[in-house]
């Protein structure tokens, strides 16, 4: 197990890295680069231009080394236990279709806005039904929700899919929210990766630790170009089928609401907007400078790197409660 985690995490590295090598130039030749919001920190302007979509990179990485493994685990006769994999990646690849549509928008109008938001949300919703269709179909899921930092399970019945419809959708969208600063997103994602590897190897979880291996190799080779100051950036497409990479991660082990946990920067993220649009709107105030709320400290004086690194070690934290929660 800990060999193929190895082999995966590196090979994942090491084709992400190549392929963005290659991606890049295309992408400035295509003229498919970042516009950025008028209503958005004005000194992002300078990233106007910056190629986008770069998460192709990553999401091809994955399918290539992952279907590398399939085919190596057919042969020896132990092809089924990637399922819960596979239906994880497939939940992921279906967000990052929405992604890379809504990217196409925005190209296509030359403008940060791509799909209207409630286009985008039954899209997404329709990923979540298909996802937890399969899932339940499989026998892969059950309808007990474990209670974090207890050891009750509560029987929900029906309305299990209602909470996991939630979750998915939210942290999804949170993942995509945390992709606002240079590297944020991959670095916040390479520690939920890293959790989920601790949880595999701890529990002998072998689909688990690869589809922590493919995270933590498409999140650290995408930090090579998209550390600050970014060369590119991984777009709707990449940022939402991690959301639904680290969110199916949660699943696979049937304990949904960890991710809120060892996520909690995205919950934070996408909090803040729901907080500064909701009380804008009753008292045209803002709790903010500016939302989602890593731009809030941009505006109070800190650099992309350090938003960073303060994140990440945020995302940290989380896990670590969420590993006290199991």
């Amino acid at each position: 197990m800990a060999i193929e985690f190895l082999v995966s995490f590196i090979s994942v590295f090491v084709v992400t890295v190549l392929l963005l090598r290659k991606l890049i130039p295309v992408l400035i030749s295509k003229k498919i680069g970042q516009v950025t919001l008028e209503i958005g920190p004005r000194w992002h302007k300078s990233k106007d231009g910056t190629p986008t979509m770069g998460g192709i990179a990553f999401i091809l990485s994955i399918l290539i080394v992952m279907c590398g493994v399939s085919v190596y685990s057919f042969i020896k006769g132990t092809g089924e236990r990637l399922i819960p994999l596979a239906l994880t990646l497939g939940l992921a690849v279906i967000n990052g279709l929405v992604g890379f549509i809504d990217d196409r928008c925005k190209l296509l109008k030359k403008k940060n806005e791509g799909l209207k938001a409630y286009q985008k949300f039954l899209l997404q919703t329709a990923a979540t039904l298909i996802y937890l269709f399969a899932m339940n179909k499989t026998g892969y899921i059950d309808t007990s929700l474990h209670i974090p930092f207890t050891s009750f399970e509560l029987e929900l019945g029906w309305a299990y899919y209602i909470i996991a419809f939630i979750i998915i959708t939210g942290m999804v969208n949170g993942v995509n929210l945390t992709d606002g600063v240079d590297g944020l997103a991959s670095g916040v994602t390479f520690v939920v990766g890293a959790f989920f590897a601790l949880y595999a190897f701890v529990f002998k979880f072998e689909a688990l630790s690869l589809a922590a291996a493919s995270t933590m190799g498409a999140t650290l080779g995408f930090l090579v170009y998209n550390y600050n100051p970014a060369r590119v950036f991984m777009g709707d497409t990449g940022s939402l089928f991690l959301g639904g990479l680290v969110t199916g991660c949660a699943f696979m082990i049937n304990d949904p609401l960890v991710i809120v946990i060892a996520g909690i920067v995205y919950v934070i993220e996408a909090a803040s907007v729901i907080i500064q649009v909701g009380v804008y709107k009753l008292t045209k105030k803002r709790v903010f400078r500016m939302a989602p709320i890593h731009h809030h400290y941009e505006k109070g004086g800190w650099g992309e790197r350090k938003i960073f690194w303060i994140f990440s070690l945020v995302s940290l934290i989380g896990c670590a409660l969420a590993w006290i929660s199991l």
